[in-house]
């Protein structure tokens, strides 16, 4: 069955971005970047492809859900089909039109959508924000990867927003890059009664 992950750059302090949803503060230079276009090449938004020199298929992701307002960030500068190289779907009760063709708009109850896309064949789900939502999708999410940058935000749009239990992790995979930024692969354990 198809995973969902969790796929995030995040603060040393567990923000994902600023209150108005913006992550300036993030490193765009370091090993991080040349590992991140070479394995996950997916997750680079369609229109800096070509300027970071990505021509590779999708290896982990063919398909991308994301909240209002980790979508609405791409869409103040215009950019209607962030990631036009994956299904795009966008967990909104607010946005009832979509702005693009290929974003295809969820009202209701993510978990049964997120439970629905799980069953389909393919590759992986990649999860890449916000915090209210990766909160709401919690039980369906079976890995977490966090991009953890060197610089501590104090506020923000937490990467979980809402969290009412502690939630289990399994350390898979540890790596750190030229400029700081560490990757941490987790397991996410769900004890299901």
């Amino acid at each position: 069955m198809r995973q969902l992950i969790y796929f995030i750059a995040c603060t040393a302090d567990g923000f994902i971005a600023r209150e108005d949803g913006s992550f300036d503060f993030f490193p765009m230079q370091g090993g991080h970047m040349d590992y991140l276009c070479q394995e996950y090449p997916e997750t680079m938004p369609t229109h800096v492809h070509a300027l970071l020199g990505i021509t590779a298929e999708p290896r982990h992701f063919d398909t991308v859900v994301m909240g209002r307002h980790t979508y609405a960030v791409g869409l103040s500068a215009g950019v209607t089909s962030p990631y036009a190289h994956l299904r795009q779907y966008v967990v909104s009760q607010s946005i009832t039109t979509s702005p693009s063709p290929d974003v295809t708009l969820v009202a209701n109850n993510p978990v049964d959508f997120v439970r629905t896309l799980k069953q389909a064949t393919g590759q992986n789900i990649w999860l890449c924000g916000g915090g209210s939502l990766a909160s709401a999708l919690i039980g369906e999410i079976d890995q977490l990867i966090l991009k953890v940058n060197p610089v501590v935000l104090g506020q923000g749009i937490r990467l979980f927003d809402g969290l009412n239990a502690p939630v289990q992790l399994e350390l898979l995979e540890q790596q750190t890059f030229d400029g700081g930024v560490a990757l941490h692969r987790y397991a996410v354990s769900h004890h299901h009664d």
